[in-house]
């Protein structure tokens, strides 16, 4: 079988120095049937000529606004032709290997619709993604099996799972031409859990694929676990995901969970490590479910 031809995309924002040795190690990898597309964010700085320059091969387009995640990667969807998209975070590194033992599972595998390869700390040893349990319908929150364990080799297969990974994801065209394109109401956050979600409601597997692994820095273009942005949207589309996922009954409880349990602890949570900024974005995220 003729090996298809994939198209990578990644979202630069004010985050160059990442971009680059993301793409050098895309340019480092053995799959040749692959176009490479960079949506820019509206940086700062505009990395078109850094960009290019080095890696004549790349598609660049720049936005002129903040499209968030799902709108930066839906841009590089309408600009693209391969017959897999894959979406990756420009602070991931890639083995030379990579993408063999993906796109191989994926022909071999056309009632899975979304996937991610294991997910390594940079430091090659410690688990960041083997898979994941569903989001609960109550708490709004999910779970990576084994995060933070030693990689041992121990998850080195493939099978089902409840969620795939933003940081590393791959969809078939035709899934999303059927299922339409990343949610984009999210705009950061959980917009690939709902896109999941999606997928499977209309027949498709999710799948863990453990031949393959990627390396992911994390939270490097909005400032790592106490940045406001990330607070504020966490707390936001926690919610927002619940409204739109879960029956009405389901939703009620989960407010009462969070409203009796989260809420209090969060809030003490930021009082007592002076947190006030987080505290404000905290509240913001709920009231925005309020208005909207």
């Amino acid at each position: 079988m003729e090996p298809p031809l994939i198209s990578i995309v990644t979202i630069n924002y004010n985050s160059i120095k990442d971009t680059l040795e993301f793409l050098e190690s895309i340019h480092q990898t053995s799959y040749r049937l692959k176009e490479l597309i960079v949506i820019d964010n509206a940086s700062r700085e505009n990395p078109a000529e850094l960009i290019t320059l080095r890696f004549p091969e790349v598609t660049f387009i720049r936005s002129e606004i903040n499209l968030g995640f799902a709108g930066g990667n839906n841009l590089g969807i309408k600009n693209s032709n391969g017959q897999y998209l894959f979406f990756l975070n420009n602070d991931t590194l890639l083995p030379t290997n990579f993408f063999e033992p993906i796109v191989s599972f994926m022909q071999a595998h056309p009632e899975v619709g979304m996937a991610s390869p294991k997910i390594l700390y940079p430091d090659n040893k410690t688990i960041q993604y083997v898979g994941s349990i569903g989001i609960n319908p109550y708490t709004g929150r999910g779970k990576r099996i084994a995060l933070l364990e030693e990689d041992k080799g121990q998850y080195d297969r493939c099978y089902a799972t409840d969620l795939a990974h933003g940081a590393a994801l791959i969809i078939p065209r035709v899934v999303i031409d059927k299922v339409g394109a990343m949610p984009e109401d999210f705009f950061l956050y959980y917009e690939e859990h709902d896109w999941c979600e999606q997928i499977k409601r209309a027949g498709y597997k999710v799948f863990y694929i453990g031949d393959s692994k990627i390396f992911h820095k994390g939270s490097v273009s909005i400032g790592g676990a106490d940045s406001p942005l990330k607070v504020y949207y966490m707390t936001r589309n926690r919610l927002l995901f619940m409204r739109r996922n879960f029956s009405d009954f389901q939703f009620y409880i989960g407010l009462l969970f969070f409203t009796t349990l989260t809420i209090p602890k969060q809030t003490l949570s930021f009082l007592l490590r002076g947190k006030f900024e987080l505290m404000s974005s905290f509240y913001r995220g709920i009231v925005w479910n309020m208005k909207n």
